[in-house]
């Protein structure tokens, strides 16, 4: 099926009315035909581009045998939005699950609105705008049904995949009346009636299956790295190891010799900034990727490494510290903490640091091209579509509107595929091969050596304790390179919206509070990661709360609930956060309530205060992120020869309404593993300015046998009347901090740098 690649001409009346023609469908229902502008704001989000676009954004068709086609415009990479978003179309269009087909969007952000999947937004900013479209199509059929009958239409009513006229106990299939339906005008909003959430039959159920489940598990399914086009050819490309680097000269006579290899070309390094575009090198084109493989280990090249060919990431390090160690940037200042702290009897302070992490995506970049009379045609696993679309263009100096992206299932992104650098190679070899379809892949040392990496850190804490070991001041600094200097060479100091990520917008009740950023220089790329700077800021707030508990003899629990305070609704803009992960802080302010709830939800279900063994321990931690509340009590045990093992993670988690529980538990679980495998092994080190690790040997990740017997997540019940949070990355940040507080529960030794290793033994 290719309705979504005739919309490009197709105007919305006339794709309406000509839908079976084009697409062998009878009912096309287009979402921006459906919002009217003085509707737009009931909506909020990027679900529809401001709910003003006149051109139709297709999201139902329906087949003359019933089959209901429904396009998702996110990027699906196990988060299983393929399903969630589809799922919240055939609820309200009341579809029988079983006869509901998903069509992935290509690149199409003026018929779908945008299709950035990153941010934990899919669901939150198409959950209503979903539900229209669904409650849109079942009208029109209703109508036209009710037409056919010669009835009222609020006579009958759509179910189960029938239209049912009830005082004649006529029925009709859906595909019956489906071209008749194609036909009628798009009902307004106040004519539509959308289902009571009594009336839901997937939405926030259990058990609906997965639309790729199937697949997945036989190993059906098409990832980028599984594209394969007639004629294609297969590269795999020499980068410069040191960011900023270039080719100052290379030998390719031994590796045009290597059998298979038919061609190696150079690829110019892009200017500074980074951004998204390709580092450049020396690529190897071959009629297979091992020739390719095998051609690039023969090639001599020279590398000019740059500015950045002296970064090692130990020196690095204790310059972040020095930078933590005086004043920096002040972001937040409420009260005067350094005069407290200056005149206090009683202080605790403490430094943390988290290195270099790669993403490590199971399926590395990969991402075929082919142009054909000026049009190029890519197909990778992306979650930002537009961007690839943008910098493809820019790289070979053609329109966007002649450039299109197929958006293949992604094997793992957590921030990565964002940025298409791997798209923009493989467009590029394509031209140089006349056109013809070349797919470029990453392999797993190229991953790791030439990452977007997460930023390193130093985190500086320091609070004066009165008395009674209450906090009467707080100072935190936050020294690390921004992801702003992806797009702003030289660019220094944490971006608000990364100081927004647990740093300044911590609701503890602390008279005096100040936040700082020190100034540091990035030596490599820097891109945002699952949780972001949330995942270094929460690690240093969340252990070095149990450390003011430590010091004033208190149980961490009960210490945490004080400083959180009484239940209450808090602008993020009283704690100099202006960004509030893109929402309006009306709609999302930071609920104490809720914080609180999950604290103690969580603590509840992990037997709290229990007596265990000696060498084992609980931990515990909280987070807010992407306006969802997570807390983790990780359980630790420490066994007599010295090893560690997780035995337990309760996670609670407010995310609003868990629109598709089965999701929501699968990753909170998901970011249970992937945060244990980050404190226990995860680093990357640099030396000369290139990346030391190249395969899981050396970047660990955690292994079946290591990961805990059990992950139970606990899920806060909401309505709908509460506004949906995020979900894919909000469980990550509490699950670093709470292992290393269960270290110290269980061994008295305080775990402060990541990764832990075998730090707990010393």
């Amino acid at each position: 099926m290719n309705a979504m690649s005739e919309l490009n001409t197709i105007s919305r009346r006339s794709w309406l009315k000509s839908a079976a023609a084009l697409t062998g469908l009878a009912l096309t229902v287009g979402a921006n035909g459906l919002v009217r502008a003085e509707e737009a704001k009931k909506f909020g989000g990027d679900g529809m581009p401001g709910g003003l676009v006149d051109d139709p954004l297709v999201f139902v068709s329906i087949g003359a045998d019933g089959i209901v086609s429904i396009v998702c415009h996110r990027s699906e990479m196990g988060q299983g939005i393929r399903t969630s978003l589809p799922m919240v179309v055939a609820d309200e269009l009341d579809a029988d699950w079983s006869k509901v087909r998903v069509v992935q969007a290509p690149a199409a952000e003026k018929r779908v609105g945008n299709q950035n999947t990153d941010g934990s937004r899919s669901m939150r900013h198409s959950f209503q705008p979903m539900r229209h479209v669904g409650a849109c199509a079942r009208r029109m059929l209703e109508l036209a049904a009710a037409q056919q009958w010669n009835v009222p239409v609020d006579e009958v009513r759509a179910a189960n995949h029938e239209i049912v006229h009830a005082k004649s106990g006529r029925k009709l299939g859906y595909g019956a009346v489906a071209v008749a339906a194609s036909k009628l005008q798009v009902p307004l909003e106040k004519e539509l009636r959308y289902k009571t959430p009594a009336e839901f039959r997937y939405i926030r159920k259990e058990g609906v299956r997965g639309i790729d489940a199937k697949k997945i598990v036989t190993g059906n399914t098409q990832y980028g790295i599984d594209t394969r086009l007639p004629g294609m050819t297969y590269a795999v490309v020499a980068r410069p190891p040191v960011m900023g680097g270039k080719v100052k000269s290379f030998d390719a006579s031994a590796a045009m010799k290597v059998p298979g290899v038919v061609k190696v070309v150079e690829i110019k390094a892009s200017p500074a900034p980074a951004m998204f575009n390709p580092l450049g090198g020396v690529a190897v084109i071959a009629r297979n990727t091992w020739a390719a493989i095998k051609g690039r280990e023969a090639l001599k090249i020279e590398w000019d490494n740059g500015k950045h060919a002296s970064y090692e990431s130990a020196a690095y390090k204790k310059t972040l510290q020095e930078a933590a160690r005086k004043p920096g940037k002040v972001v937040r200042n409420d009260g005067d903490a350094m005069k407290v702290l200056g005149e206090s009897q009683r202080r605790i302070e403490a430094e943390y640091y988290l290195p270099h992490i790669a993403h490590a995506t199971m399926e590395a970049p990969a991402a075929a091209a082919r142009i054909e009379k000026g049009k190029v045609e890519v197909w990778a696993p992306v979650q930002a579509p537009q961007a690839t679309v943008e910098t493809v263009a820019a790289h070979l100096g053609v329109k966007q509107e002649d450039v299109t992206v197929n958006v293949t299932l992604l094997g793992g992104g957590f921030g990565r595929k964002s940025k298409p650098d791997f798209a923009a190679e493989a467009a590029l070899l394509s031209r140089a091969m006349n056109g013809k379809p070349v797919k470029v892949t990453w392999t797993r040392e190229d991953d790791l050596h030439h990452d977007y990496f997460h930023t390193v850190s130093v985190e500086r804490m320091e609070a004066a304790l009165d008395a009674n070991g209450k906090p009467t001041a707080w100072l935190h600094r936050t020294a690390a390179p921004t992801i702003i200097a992806l797009f702003a060479e030289g660019a220094k100091g944490g971006a608000d919206f990364e100081l927004g990520m647990s740093a300044t917008n911590i609701p503890f009740a602390i008279p005096n509070f100040r936040v700082e950023s020190p100034e540091v220089e990035a030596h490599t790329r820097v891109g945002w990661f699952r949780s972001v700077s949330n995942i270094p800021h929460a690690f240093a707030v969340q252990s070095f709360v149990a450390e003011m508990a430590a010091a004033a003899g208190r149980d961490h629990r009960d210490y945490l609930l004080e400083l959180i305070g009484p239940a209450r609704k808090v602008d993020p803009k009283a704690m100099s956060d202006g960004w509030n992960y893109g929402e309006s802080p009306e709609r999302y302010p930071l609920d104490t309530g809720r914080l609180r709830k999950v604290v103690e939800l969580a603590t509840e279900k992990a037997g709290w205060g229990r007596q265990l063994p000696k060498g084992q321990g609980l931990g515990l931690a909280v987070a807010y992120s992407f306006v969802t509340y997570v807390a983790a009590v990780v359980e630790v045990k420490i066994s007599d020869s010295g090893e560690l093992s997780v035995t337990k993670v309760d996670m609670a988690v407010d995310c609003g309404p868990a629109i598709h529980p089965d999701r929501v538990r699968s990753q909170m679980e998901g970011a249970a593993v992937m945060g244990l495998s980050l404190a226990m092994s995860g680093e990357i080190t640099f030396k000369d300015g290139a990346a030391q690790q190249g395969n899981f040997h050396e970047y660990e990740v955690l292994r079946a046998n290591q990961a805990p017997r059990a992950i139970n997540v606990h899920i806060v019940e909401h309505g709908l009347d509460v506004p949906l949070g995020g979900v894919g990355e909000p469980g990550t940040p509490p699950i670093a901090p709470a292992l290393c507080n269960a270290i110290f529960a269980a061994t008295g030794k305080r775990i402060r740098e990541l990764p832990i290793r075998e730090q707990f033994k010393a």
